[in-house]
């Protein structure tokens, strides 16, 4: 039995969607990260019971984060981005966090941007709150190791590929980093949107989407470049077909970067004798209307595939592959 939500939030379940295909699926990944994180700086004296923890978010480490002061009886303020929606908005205000969610601004950059001024502005004023900084305190490693060691029970981590959306770098950076200690073999191909700067794909706009969560226009120091075997780049077409197709062959509900990554295991299981374990991060309850709803537009999933260019400046839509490091 578990003595908070979060505990149970936290737990991931594997789910086999194929021959040697996996979903690793989680309610709300970032709940692992922001509690392990949390529950280390109460253990090691860097916060203490009734302090505020503050960071930037773009909607699921706000939850993750709220819910771990829930838990361990600290304060909670967010800089929130402008894809922070009436339901999160809501939960935070029960659960008793704080929200300055930043108006809508022309592009993402511009918004990344402000939310870390912002956060500059609040610890002038208040330099007793503890900064999480989730996209660049290693801290956010630690809650992956227990995952990590649920994976290598379950599979042979000898032969296994670890596919995910990179977004802040700590959950696919981490369960590779992890796994690799005791099998250094495993693979990590990393996910992206188009337009994200992180693996060099700012010249390249999606005009529907820039996938929320998995891409950055400002540099992550969570993200470790050499971590990476593989790069895939999916565009919103691409991703709401893989979203679409896992619902309806799986029956998992899940948001649009599962989508992207669920694309890019099926590819790299085709492509490799190995078992492919792709990470589901959070349901797709954000994506009723942008993406299930649309369900009648998505591509067969068999009829996709990523175009290899020689170099990074041949990217293009609607999905793209490389192997890491990449030629510009």
């Amino acid at each position: 039995m578990h003595d908070h939500i979060a505990e149970a939030i936290a737990r991931p379940a594997l789910v086999r969607t194929g021959e040697r295909l996996v979903c690793l699926r989680f309610e709300t990944m970032k709940v692992v990260s922001a509690l392990e994180a949390v529950r280390h700086l109460l253990r090691t004296g860097v916060v203490a019971p009734g302090d505020t923890l503050v960071d930037s978010s773009s909607g699921i480490y706000a939850y993750a984060l709220a819910l771990a002061c829930h838990r361990f009886g600290l304060r909670c303020h967010i800089v929130g981005s402008t894809t922070v929606d009436h339901t999160l908005r809501t939960q935070l205000a029960v659960l008793g966090a704080t929200l300055e969610q930043m108006p809508p601004a022309a592009d993402l950059k511009l918004d990344q941007d402000r939310r870390v001024r912002r956060i500059g502005e609040i610890l002038r004023a208040h330099p007793d709150w503890h900064w999480m900084r989730q996209y660049h305190d290693r801290v956010h490693y630690l809650g992956y190791r227990a995952v990590a060691e649920e994976i290598a029970r379950e599979l042979d981590a000898s032969r296994l590929i670890v596919v995910g959306g990179v977004g802040s770098g700590a959950s696919t950076g981490a369960l590779a980093t992890w796994l690799r200690s005791s099998a250094p073999g495993v693979g990590l191909v990393g996910v992206q949107p188009f337009g994200s700067i992180t693996f060099g794909s700012e010249h390249v706009a999606d005009p529907d989407i820039i996938i929320a969560g998995i891409g950055s226009s400002i540099p992550f120091g969570n993200v470790t470049h050499e971590l990476y075997d593989t790069i895939h780049w999916v565009g919103f077409s691409a991703a709401l077909s893989g979203s679409v197709d896992l619902l309806r062959r799986h029956a998992i509900f899940a948001g649009l970067s599962t989508g992207a990554a669920y694309l890019a295991a099926r590819w790299e299981r085709d492509h490799s004798d190995r078992t492919v374990v792709f990470i589901a991060a959070d349901t797709g309850h954000r994506y009723v209307d942008t993406v299930f709803a649309r369900h009648a537009e998505a591509a067969p999933v068999a009829s996709l595939a990523p175009v290899e260019p020689a170099t990074r400046a041949g990217l293009a839509l609607p999905w793209s592959r490389m192997r890491w490091p990449a030629p510009a």
